[in-house]
């Protein structure tokens, strides 16, 4: 019969400092990589510390030191290709540099957002990263007020001097529709959601200021967030079936599938009957047959300047001089926009 062992016993800071012979303060120096430590102790301490596989406990840590070198990242929906592809590149930027990520998806909820900061707190996170909600200005500023370390990106709070990554929403979207003008479409229509948000202002501004300078007619059709899928659907084909719409602009992907399934559900045809145009990349729309033309953000470049901003802040213990990043966007030109026979 095998004979079990007793859980081991989680070693201390103490009890290594009790095996080696030497204070307690002097194994937390070398932990933390503090100086005043000779090199033959750091290394003995160093050593024995990766013989028994010693792991700090980073609660306890925080707590007498205020740092736990973990970093809160609240994004939209962790589900999403954008915001789940830049949290993993972050994720793994900050992991080299000895800090951790803790993930929450607000699901654009101001009250959700705002039990994730206060839960952020309780785990004394060093800093923030924040897709923010509407509404959650005043917490995001008390956050700022108290010193710590706050970046924003994707969309913008109104009134918050704080660091922000975001790409240039209105060139990205004139620059969509503007190609399928150049490849002959004349009834472009735009469905976006209901939203205040700046990026989503930023869109629909940039088709209305490019179907403006061409002199066309406007077709803007919004959905609210999150609305059912078969009500969304619905409304998408009422929008559609009474206008002589030749091209499509979706200013998000997810909004792009609920519109591609009401396509079908009318017998149209991308590049057949229709154009069509997405904001937001994703993997699959290179497969879809015809292929997908997308607006694709720089996720690693966003993720790279997200990483990059907050350690920055951290390793100054508070924040100085907000940067402002705008990134720009590439146009991923497929088949969905390719000139068409249109139909009068």
């Amino acid at each position: 019969m095998v004979q079990s062992h007793p859980m081991e016993k989680r070693r201390s800071i103490k009890d290594i400092a009790k095996h080696l012979g030497v204070s307690k303060t002097t194994v937390s120096f070398v932990l933390n990589g503090k100086q005043g430590v000779s090199e033959a102790v750091k290394k003995r301490i160093l050593d024995y510390v990766e013989k028994v596989g010693y792991r700090p406990n980073h609660m306890a840590q925080g707590l007498r030191t205020g740092k736990s070198k973990t970093i809160g990242m609240m994004i939209e929906d962790i589900a999403d290709p954008f915001f789940s592809s830049i949290a993993r590149l972050v994720e793994e930027n900050a992991y080299k540099k000895g800090y951790r990520i803790i993930y929450g998806s607000t699901e654009n909820s101001t009250e959700k957002t705002r039990d994730l900061i206060n839960m952020f707190r309780r785990y004394q996170v060093d800093g923030y990263i924040i897709a923010p909600a509407p509404g959650i200005e005043a917490d995001i500023q008390t956050l700022i007020a108290e010193g710590l370390p706050v970046v924003i990106f994707d969309r913008m709070l109104s009134g918050i001097d704080t660091s922000f990554v975001e790409v240039d929403n209105f060139a990205g979207a004139y620059k969509a529709v503007d190609h399928l003008m150049i490849n002959g479409f004349k009834r472009i229509a735009l469905i976006t959601l209901e939203s205040e948000q700046n990026q989503m202002l930023d869109r629909l501004e940039g088709y209305l200021q490019a179907i403006n300078d061409h002199g066309l007619k406007q077709y803007v059709k919004k959905i609210k967030y999150h609305e059912d899928n078969e009500k969304s659907i619905s409304q998408i084909i009422a929008f559609l079936q009474p206008e002589k719409i030749d091209a499509i602009f979706f200013t998000t992907n997810y909004i792009a599938f609920t519109g591609l399934e009401a396509l079908k559900r009318l017998n149209l045809q991308i590049s057949k009957d229709i154009g069509i145009v997405v904001f937001d990349d994703y993997n699959s729309f290179a497969l879809f047959g015809p292929s997908i033309t997308a607006v694709a953000q720089p996720i690693k470049e966003i993720a790279d300047n997200l990483t990059r901003i907050m350690l920055k802040q951290l390793s100054n213990g508070f924040l100085i001089n907000p940067e402002k990043v705008e990134l720009k966007t590439t146009l991923m030109v497929r088949g969905s926009s390719m000139p068409i026979k249109i139909k009068i």
